[in-house]
């Protein structure tokens, strides 16, 4: 059974937790290199680009780490969700990282992209549909 908005929703906020902790740890080894400075335009120059683009690759990493490995990421283990291919399979690396990137545009409008799965015929999210992958509950 695939799962719905309100579980997905749930796993969002709970990986949001641990994300924002992760995002922590990234940005006092940041600050490390930076003297304690903070990492702005003003005292970072174009390096910040390269701490926001780090903060891309934390978030995208736990994500396409998690889904590759074991198949969801904490939030949706403790919501008993799943991500897998549509015969059962995990998700490649670079199939992965699609998933992520069309997740950021499915959830930024105020989730409808997500809110799309009680259109869909086989109730998938817009990037379930695109990457063809499926979020379905564990018994």
């Amino acid at each position: 059974m695939n799962a719905g908005f309100g579980r997905r929703f749930a796993a969002l906020i709970y990986d949001a937790l641990l994300i924002a902790a992760l995002l922590m740890v990234y940005t006092a080894i940041a600050l490390f290199f930076t003297h304690g400075k903070a990492i702005v335009p003003g005292t970072a120059g174009a390096g910040v680009y390269a701490y926001y683009a780090g903060e891309i690759a934390v978030i995208a990493g736990y994500y396409v780490s998690c889904c590759r490995l074991t198949g969801h990421t904490l939030g949706m283990r403790a919501w008993r969700l799943r991500v897998h291919r549509p015969g059962g399979g995990r998700l490649s690396v670079p199939r992965a990282l699609l998933r992520f990137a069309l997740g950021v545009f499915a959830w930024a409008p105020l989730g409808a992209g997500v809110l799309w799965l009680y259109a869909d015929h086989a109730s998938l999210a817009v990037h379930d549909r695109l990457s063809d992958s499926r979020i379905t509950l564990l018994k």
